[in-house]
């Protein structure tokens, strides 16, 4: 299964959408924002443009959309008046997978625009010029040397596919466990060198000299793929809950061997590896945060509440790849029973995701080491 075809957050305004159910992402992008304004800080001061182009990489749908994007153009704002420049004109690419909810993306623009010019006041800012890039960003999107910033958050763990031959060989489980076969911890961990190397490769030909990124991603403390922590342990609870669908005669016990997460969380170690490896960026920084499943939603951090909110956040980003593999009878019941799953561990166990923060800068050809 390639993930263009069918991953795309939960779309609307709906109880179970991503817009109402994505507070997790949007701490991710506040936990990034002194890095996101050293770099930006960095690059202005360094190029002084006159045309800022701003890539969002996995730009969803919903209020997270722009949040990154208003906190930049204040920041820049602030930027050019101390040093007694006028305001760059504003080029804005939102880019995610062709399914995305780009009409509700489209929709929101003119209140975007709105309560940022009376924000900052119209008078003074840059014109800002918005559009949507469908499409994935392993592979080109934009034109050779266009780009000044990249961001992306919570994206790049998404993998290009399903990694291949792992199909019914991964039994009972939905992403890599202890219970996983070398084979397919193999697998999952080539497809992720082939794509990040493929991100890299692209973003290098689309950045101007000098040009940045900066990208939060998913991932883990441990060296160990199969270790309980941040979102593996998340799919090793909602694999047991579909385990139970299957004890229940609600869903094929082939169906279940046949369903896997086109997810790898990586360590910090292996995804500076690849970026070293490639060899088009220089590393300036990178942090490691954690996030506790609570911040999911909700101000309630009884245990109850917290599963609650962490059921209704994985199911805007799960939901798609489950109906599209199972139907859609069995969703209420796979996500009641995660979520019951859910309160009883987090009941017991710290339960957090980890983050994983780069900031990034392209390297002169000078400076670049090809392997």
């Amino acid at each position: 299964m390639k993930t263009d075809q069918v991953l795309h957050m939960n779309e609307g305004m709906g109880e179970a959408s991503y817009a109402r159910n994505s507070l997790l992402q949007q701490k991710a992008i506040s936990i990034a924002k002194p890095m996101i304004e050293e770099a930006i800080t960095t690059l202005y001061c360094n190029t002084l443009p006159r045309n800022l182009a701003i890539a969002d990489l996995g730009c969803s749908s919903g209020p997270n959309t722009f949040f990154l994007v208003t906190q930049i153009i204040k920041f820049v704002e602030t930027l050019s008046q101390q040093l007694n420049r006028p305001s760059p004109e504003y080029q804005v690419l939102l880019n995610d997978l062709p399914a995305n909810d780009f009409n509700s993306i489209f929709k929101s623009i003119p209140t975007f625009k709105h309560e940022l010019y009376n924000e900052i006041q119209a008078n003074k800012i840059g014109p800002c010029f918005i559009s949507g890039v469908p499409g994935s960003f392993y592979g080109r999107l934009f034109p050779t040397r266009s780009l000044h910033f990249v961001h992306s958050s919570y994206s790049l763990h998404w993998l290009s596919q399903v990694p291949e031959g792992i199909e019914k060989k991964n039994k009972g489980n939905i992403y890599i466990t202890r219970t996983s076969p070398k084979k397919v911890l193999k697998a999952y961990y080539e497809q992720f060198e082939r794509d990040i190397s493929w991100f890299l490769r692209s973003r290098a030909e689309e950045l101007v000299e000098g040009g940045c990124m900066v990208l939060t991603i998913l991932g883990r403390r441990s060296e160990d793929p199969s270790s309980k922590e941040s979102a593996v342990h998340i799919y090793e609870l909602f694999a047991n809950a579909l385990n139970h669908l299957v004890f229940k005669g609600l869903i094929q016990e082939d169906q279940l061997h046949s369903f896997n997460i086109p997810n790898y969380i990586p360590s910090s170690s292996e995804l500076k590896l690849q970026i070293l490896k490639q060899g088009s960026f220089k590393i300036n920084r990178t942090e490691l945060s954690s996030v506790h499943w609570t911040h999911c939603g909700g101000s309630d951090n009884e245990h109850k509440s917290g599963a609650y909110n962490v059921a209704k956040c994985m199911r805007a980003v799960l939901e798609p790849l489950v109906l599209q593999h199972f139907g859609e009878a069995i969703i209420d019941e796979a996500f009641r029973v995660f979520q019951d799953l859910l309160a009883d561990t987090m009941s017991k166990e710290k339960t957090e995701f980890f983050n994983i923060t780069l900031y990034l800068t392209k390297q002169s050809p000078s400076c670049v080491c090809f392997n």
